[in-house]
């Protein structure tokens, strides 16, 4: 049976709070920089400064520092490509290359019936990887790892033709909008399908 600890470990899988935060404030700080400066490089290097800080609290504060390195490695990536080509939007470029990988590799995980969501979660949950010999659990493990594929998907259907568009303040608006707000729709709806759907039979569940 699903337990609000349950919950907080699922959470926690996706990034928690501060992951979030780490890994999705360069964006927001490059897009203000660039509609004051105009200036792609500068902008990129304002983003990639404040990435490093926030490690560097990270690292002081002895909290974790898994999505802030991320962060300053992803936005390093982001202001090498933009700065290489000269277009503020290639800034957000490496972004659609993640989620296009990210919604191919969840969704052959899906058809090959070793759903990534269960991967991940499975151990958390005390599951391992015995959710694989019931069906039924497998099945709520697949459902929620098809939710990840359509918040993949639809960030490419929106930002693409943004980016193709080279409108840097509407792309990054949107990588915005449907970066936090629909990371956690996502996880919430895992969490309720886990939650809602038929639990690992008990003589599966791995003994202490």
């Amino acid at each position: 049976m699903s337990t609000p600890n349950d919950k907080e470990k699922i959470l926690s899988a996706f990034g928690g709070k501060k992951g979030l935060f780490d890994s999705g404030i360069p964006a927001l700080v490059f897009l203000l920089a660039f509609n004051v400066t105009k200036e792609v490089s500068q902008s990129a290097l304002i983003a990639l400064s404040l990435s490093a800080i926030v490690t560097i609290v990270r690292l002081i504060n002895r909290e974790t520092v898994q999505h802030a390195l991320s962060g300053v490695i992803g936005v390093a990536i982001c202001a090498w490509i933009s700065n290489r080509s000269g277009k503020a939007e290639d800034f957000y470029l490496p972004g659609l290359w993640t989620n296009a990988i990210y919604a191919f590799a969840y969704a052959v995980s899906n058809l090959v019936r070793w759903p990534v969501i269960g991967l991940i979660l499975g151990p958390l949950l005390g599951e391992n990887l015995m959710w694989r010999k019931d069906p039924l659990r497998r099945n709520v493990y697949i459902k929620a790892t098809w939710i990840w594929v359509g918040l993949f998907l639809s960030r490419l259907v929106v930002q693409y033709p943004l980016y193709l568009s080279e409108n840097v303040n509407a792309l990054g608006t949107a990588r915005l909008v449907m970066g936090y707000p629909l990371f956690i729709l996502a996880a919430w709806l895992t969490w309720n399908v886990i939650k809602a759907g038929p639990h690992l039979r008990p003589e599966l569940r791995p003994s202490n």
